[in-house]
């Protein structure tokens, strides 16, 4: 885990949002709302899109972002991408930060 891409991602509110939003999907994102959520899987871009008000373009970048530093996981079915948080990277990153500060 390279903490200064971490830092960098989480340097952006939505990006933050994203996390918190995923940590409980089904309280930020409404049963009636989401279109096809499987808690195996995580929550459609699209319904991330919707919530976040974001163009489709900068909510797959922010997207990106979060996985590449490794806080996000993405499953593709079909047509379709679902994310979820990666709670392993995102405790070590707590235990990083714990030791470090």
């Amino acid at each position: 885990m390279e903490l200064i891409m971490v830092f960098k991602a989480l340097s952006n509110q939505t990006r933050i949002n994203i996390l918190v939003w995923l940590k409980q999907p089904h309280l930020h994102f409404p049963a009636d709302e989401l279109k096809d959520y499987d808690p195996n899987l995580g929550v459609c871009v699209s319904d991330i899109k919707t919530k976040a008000g974001l163009s489709a373009s900068t909510t797959s970048d922010y997207l990106s972002i979060l996985q590449k530093c490794g806080l996000l996981e993405a499953t593709r079915v079909g047509q379709w991408t679902y994310f979820k948080r990666n709670e392993g990277a995102i405790e070590t990153l707590n235990k990083l930060i714990k030791k470090a500060f």
